[in-house]
């Protein structure tokens, strides 16, 4: 099955009337596509009140992709609150209680940082990763272009493979170091998960502007370029049971609009969503 979305639910605009209140937007959203990207849990570990209502707001059939806590993948913009990565893990695997209990967890994100280079003892940390995840399906985004380079390339793949890591396939810009290349390539016969970022190469790289989140994933996919995506997720269906795709390039408003532009290209309706709420006149 083919699964479209958005990163986070908050900022999707085109999708809610005005007078739908922000704790309501899930629920509206929900009406519209059936997964979304929990980015919430990357700045915090949530508590449980926050994704047993997010559950609740959400048909049965809904699914989440969970961004790992920032600590968890070297992040680390703020204060980490905990003693050991131990305890650390043992936290966010609590706070994913109620997706699995419901069936609702696609997947837990772990993309890390552009500094994450290929090198042993970060292959080493990506294995108590998932060790300490456990049976929990885990997804794997690269920032750093060392691990596509034709020396470690076909390693890489195969070490996703045998650790059963969830392939998170990137379309971004081709900005040097810090991007990698679209890698057409299941590592995991259950999951992929295609994560759209926009193609904005000047936005991308410019980290020392003051608004520089703002304008790195600012960029509107054309019919053209999500057309090219048709053969490529024709093959991921083959190699692997689900395809997720997810639309970050959030920054003008462009990721709802893109994501139902790629629903139409693939002929896709959704059927179990919720019901949409009704205008006010």
């Amino acid at each position: 099955m083919i699964y479209i979305g958005v990163t986070g639910w908050g900022d999707q605009d085109s999708l809610y009337a005005s007078h739908i209140k922000p704790k309501d937007k899930l629920k509206e959203y929900a009406a519209h596509f059936p997964i979304v990207e929990v980015d919430a849990s990357f700045y915090a570990v949530q508590p449980l009140r926050n994704s047993e209502k997010w559950v609740k707001d959400t048909p049965a059939d809904f699914q989440f992709v969970v961004k790992a806590y920032q600590g968890m993948t070297g992040h680390e913009r703020g204060e980490i609150p905990f003693k050991t990565k131990e305890e650390m893990f043992h936290a966010f695997k609590q706070s994913l209680t109620p997706y699995l209990t419901t069936g609702k967890l696609a997947m837990v994100l772990f993309q890390f940082p552009p500094w994450f280079r290929c090198s042993k003892e970060n292959v080493e940390y990506l294995r108590f990763c998932k060790s300490q995840m456990g049976n929990i399906p885990c997804a794997l985004e690269f920032r750093h272009q060392s691990w596509f380079e034709q020396e470690y390339y076909t390693k890489t793949l195969a070490f996703m493979e045998k650790e059963q890591w969830i392939h998170s396939i990137c379309d971004e810009p081709q900005a040097g170091s810090g991007s990698v290349p679209i890698i057409i390539k299941a590592t995991h016969g259950t999951s992929t998960l295609v994560r759209f970022h926009g193609r904005n190469q000047h936005g991308w790289n410019a980290s020392g502007q003051k608004n520089w989140r703002d304008v790195r994933y600012l960029y509107r996919y054309n019919h053209h370029e999500l057309n090219a995506w048709k053969d490529f997720v024709t093959q991921l269906q083959q190699e692997s049971e689900h395809v997720y795709l997810l639309f970050n390039n959030n920054s003008g408003g462009d990721a709802a609009d893109n994501a139902k532009m790629m629903m139409d290209i693939l002929r896709i309706e959704y059927h179990n969503l919720a019901p949409r709420q009704l205008d006010l006149f």
